[in-house]
């Protein structure tokens, strides 16, 4: 029972130990301009690893958020110019839709969730190539003012960690108070008994992979206002890091156990840790590698080995 106590915790000691040691190390790290940094860095993160949260917790995962963020912008730089704002709503309805395929093909074809996200992570990405003419599209000066609602500031606070609250008030709300949040965690916990319960799991895993595709095209959006273009590879180093976030967070891989507050922990940590690094003089393409090693210690943790013989 005090082990299970610990691991509950465990994210939360880890976060504030590792803003403790950063802290000290380099002590501008704790000055409010580099927090507010923190916290925009992380509202990106945490928006496309709070989609993908669902669909762990089911037992699955997806590998095309990555591509479809980058997708997204793609369709945002193109539409800009035409639609103005309609243009982020509709960059993130096709993502959407894209997450609807991946989770149709996943459960219709009975195909494992990451070699059907993984397939159609890799058609947006084609996609994506194809639109653009395999170039980043940059943002004329009179197309950014559509874009101030991502750059602009409220009282001194980023709107993209005002973004990121409202995204995360939203994701646990779907989490704690719908059906499908509730079931979802049932059924990661046991997908047979959920069957035999009447459950219709197949559906659950559409949607979910419906809201891991939607949340990743609004990181795309995020991204694009922030970097001021559309490009097929502009959410490029973001995969692991995201994946990384729900796992450290202490949502298990194989599913049942979970919730958005955790990811949101697990997604300060990697900012913590990227941005710690960074503060220290250490390499930024170590950067991927000490996220690997942080995902296998994590999954190592949180795995629930009765269930790997399951492939979902």
């Amino acid at each position: 029972m005090k082990l299970d106590v610990l691991r509950n915790y465990m994210p939360v000691i880890t976060l504030t130990t590792m803003i403790i040691i950063v802290g000290l190390v380099t002590p501008e790290f704790l000055s409010i301009q580099t927090l507010l940094v923190l916290a925009s860095d992380t509202a990106t993160l945490f928006v496309m690893a709070m989609g993908v949260t669902f669909l762990i917790m089911l037992g699955g995962i997806d590998l095309s958020i990555q591509s479809i963020a980058s997708f997204s912008s793609v369709i945002v730089a193109l539409c800009l110019p035409y639609l103005g704002y309609t243009s982020f709503f509709i960059a993130v309805i096709i993502c959407f839709i894209v997450g609807l395929i991946s989770g149709t093909i996943h459960v219709k074809l009975n195909i494992p969730s990451f070699i059907a996200t993984l397939a159609v992570g890799g058609i947006a990405s084609g996609t994506a190539l194809i639109l653009s003419d395999a170039q980043a599209i940059t943002m004329m000066e009179n197309e950014r003012s559509y874009i101030k609602w991502i750059t602009g500031s409220n009282v001194g606070i980023p709107n993209e960690v005002i973004i990121g609250i409202i995204v995360l008030i939203v994701g646990i709300t779907l989490q704690r108070y719908t059906k499908f949040g509730r079931l979802s965690q049932a059924i990661g916990a046991g997908e047979p008994a959920a069957f035999a319960s009447g459950i219709n799991v197949n559906y659950h895993k559409i949607i979910a992979c419906g809201l891991s595709g939607g949340f990743a095209g609004f990181a795309g959006v995020i991204l694009s206002g922030r970097l001021t273009s559309g490009s097929p590879t502009l959410a490029t180093g973001l995969l692991l890091p995201s994946i990384a976030a729900v796992i450290i967070g202490g949502t298990a891989i194989t599913g049942g156990v979970g919730s958005i507050l955790r990811t949101l922990i697990g997604a300060l940590i990697i900012s913590v840790v990227r941005i710690g690094m960074t503060f220290m003089g250490i390499n930024i393409f170590a950067h991927q590698a000490v996220f690997g090693l942080v995902l296998i210690l994590a999954v190592a943790l949180t795995i629930d080995r009765t269930k790997i013989p399951i492939i979902k």
